[in-house]
């Protein structure tokens, strides 16, 4: 790939000359696209350069299927504001290149990501601090003027009384395209969800999709970069909030959500941040689709693995270590609101 990589980026830096590849290599995970690091240097007027990237590739199958230009849009569209996103370069759509779509964006170096490394000793006196940034940064997202942006020529608006049938019948449908067995619990809470449905959404905003611990970049000094936008669209503010707290991220396994801050805490937080009041009945609602929305991935990524059309360790793992627990998640989430 190092070869096919600098015959695309050549002529893409402009000024460039003997550009050579280096440091190549994929980052574990990633639910809709290959993710691969890699480094660049060149020569052009100035002298020698370098600088570090990350690419986005389509994965022949994946846990969810997602719109490289709407992810693109929607990096690009928080550049140089209170959301920290990395500067993104380059979308392609032409698998002639490197075998698939992909797109390229500058790295943030010097950070770390994983979910376990928050919860090490050595950020014993800065997890309380991320905690508190991971929601006012969540209340920025929310408060971005969206119509502004390029992200309004890639998708359609939606209407505040439509948020939650629009995402509840996306992901009945996903369920429905990819189910191998019957999924009894989970078709009872999207029974449940129709019966039960939330008040409208206060506002309709950007909704990062899957925001939590372990999508973004973050130091000791703070958080440096929000990552993982493939499912970003428009929609009820809650989705987000409700996501990040689903016990699936309890990754401490102590009750904290992302293993760093209560549900109280963040709600306070938020809260505080944005001025507003966060409705708990609409927010345990938003709690319950959350297990709808992600039995839909673990189902997708099973069945790709079954269907041979993934060979992704990932893929094989949802339908081992994820669908059930996924139901008994689900199930104390609708007993919560009993």
């Amino acid at each position: 790939m190092e070869l096919a990589l600098a015959r695309y980026l050549g002529p893409r830096i402009e000024g460039s000359s003997e550009l050579t590849i280096s440091n190549l290599s994929r980052i574990p995970g990633g639910a809709s696209r290959e993710t691969w690091m890699f480094d660049v240097a060149w020569v052009d007027t100035t002298g020698p350069r370098t600088g570090a990237f990350v690419l986005r590739k389509d994965l022949p199958a994946s846990l969810l299927e997602t719109d490289r230009a709407v992810e693109y849009a929607f990096y690009a569209a928080f550049e140089n504001s209170e959301v920290p996103v990395p500067r993104m370069r380059w979308l392609e759509s032409d698998p002639a290149h490197l075998g698939s779509a992909f797109f390229i964006m500058e790295r943030i170096v010097n950070c770390d990501s994983s979910q376990r490394r928050i919860l090490e000793p050595d950020y014993a006196d800065s997890r309380d601090s991320l905690a508190r940034e991971l929601y006012q940064i969540l209340v920025a997202i929310h408060a971005a003027d969206w119509a502004r942006t390029s992200i309004i020529e890639h998708i359609s608006p939606v209407l505040a009384d439509e948020c939650w049938k629009r995402e509840l019948g996306y992901w009945e449908g996903i369920i429905d395209a990819n189910e191998i067995s019957p999924q009894p619990i989970i078709r009872g809470a999207i029974r449940w969800l129709r019966a039960n449905p939330p008040p409208p959404a206060e506002r309709v905003t950007v909704v990062h999709g899957d925001y939590r611990v372990g999508n973004f970049l973050y130091t000791a000094d703070g958080i440096k970069g929000i990552v993982d936008w493939e499912m970003a669209h428009l929609g009820d503010p809650l989705e987000d909030l409700a996501w990040s707290f689903m016990e699936l991220w309890e990754w401490g396994n102590d009750g904290k959500k992302g293993g760093i801050i209560t549900t109280d805490d963040a709600v306070r937080v938020y809260e505080e941040s944005s001025g507003r009041t966060v409705d708990r009945t609409a927010l345990h609602w938003w709690d319950v689709f959350g297990s709808v929305k992600a039995q839909g991935i673990w189902l997708t990524g099973a069945k790709s693995f079954q269907d041979g059309r993934s060979q992704e360790t990932i893929h094989a793992y949802t339908s081992w270590g994820l669908i059930n627990r996924q139901d008994e998640v689900a199930l104390r989430a609708l007993g919560r609101g009993a």
